[in-house]
């Protein structure tokens, strides 16, 4: 994770992304706004690329979880080519990642790896190719100026950008194929689709990242834990006291772990967390231990072996003074 961030820092980005087509395969459904995993796809595709220099919008304002800027292209309904034309006279860095507004799965990593990538030497840009091969021009990072050209020359080949298909221009950019998995370029264009998103969410091996990565959204919490280390803290809390302790023992470390970082930046605020769950983990093997003892007491006397009220074993009777039978 350190590893990406440092990516993110080091080259900066605009993004352009493209909400504005008519979802007609969603019976014209407001497609940016559709729901997956709790949160918009516009606002899942937003986080992914949080390290934007500037965003832009194509596409209808709306609500979004972070600021952004909004442009249409003209005319409206013109088509991607026009609508990336739109965007790109709002930005300004070197390098501008292209994302369409409706993929829910698309995370940090693959924007990592397409700025890595349309950075090497030589490079105009680079894109995601899907499982079966087939590049992604709408989950792209392209050089600006070589991005500018090509779509000036489009433009005065064509009258204008607008209904032109993509493939015209990246045909003439030199682009490196990025190979980003199953998920990173999956695309919701019909409600299969997002039926299909909302399902592998909740499968049992990506439900609980996706929970938290929703949970830290909807509060604005920009915090990586060790979430492992707080599942452990509450199965020691549930087993070693009670169950009810375990989701109020991760409330309280939040909490002393917010009053120990105030004012402080995410790496302390989530050394604080860990410290804080050391404390109280150390805390509930100790209760659990004390039950343990007990419990071994009780079943001592119940046997009719005995036992102190410390959970010790009494003096045998059969000895005396030095010990001797």
């Amino acid at each position: 994770m350190r590893g990406a961030a440092h990516t993110r820092r080091m080259t900066a980005y605009d993004v352009i992304v493209l909400a504005g087509g008519a979802a007609k395969r969603l019976g014209g459904a407001d497609k940016p706004g559709v729901r997956v995993g709790g949160r918009a796809l516009l606002d899942r595709v937003l986080a992914a690329c949080d390290g934007a220099a500037r965003t832009v919008v194509v596409g209808d304002r709306r609500a979004t979880s972070r600021p952004v800027v909004w442009t249409r292209e003209v005319p409206q309904g013109g088509g991607p080519l026009a609508a990336l034309g739109a965007g790109l006279r709002l930005t300004s860095a070197d390098h501008v990642l292209v994302l369409s507004a409706d993929l829910p799965f698309l995370g940090p990593g693959t924007v990592d790896a397409l700025l890595t990538a349309a950075v090497q030497p030589g490079r105009e840009g680079a894109l995601c190719t899907d499982p079966d091969g087939r590049d992604q021009p709408l989950v792209a990072a392209y050089r600006a100026e070589p991005l500018r050209r090509e779509l000036a020359l489009i433009a005065t080949e064509h009258g204008n950008l607008a209904g032109l298909p993509l493939r015209l221009l990246t045909a003439e950019l030199d682009l490196a194929r990025v190979d980003a998995g199953p998920d990173a370029a999956f695309d919701c264009d019909t409600w299969d689709d997002i039926a299909a998103a909302r399902a592998r969410i909740r499968e049992h091996g990506a439900v609980l990242d996706e929970w938290i990565t929703s949970v830290k959204n909807e509060l604005g919490i920009d915090l990586d834990v060790d979430t492992g280390v707080l599942l452990d803290l509450a199965r020691d809390a549930a087993h070693g006291v009670a169950r009810p302790a375990a989701p109020l023992t991760t409330f309280l470390v939040g909490y002393a772990a917010a009053r120990a970082s105030a004012g402080a930046g995410p790496d302390e605020a989530a050394a604080a967390v860990a410290e804080a769950s050391r404390k109280a983990t150390a805390l509930a093997l100790r209760w659990e231990a004390e039950a343990a003892e007990a419990a071994a007491a009780e079943s001592a006397k119940s046997a009719g072996q005995g036992g102190d009220a410390a959970g010790g074993a009494k003096p045998d009777t059969g000895r005396e003074g030095t010990g001797t039978p």
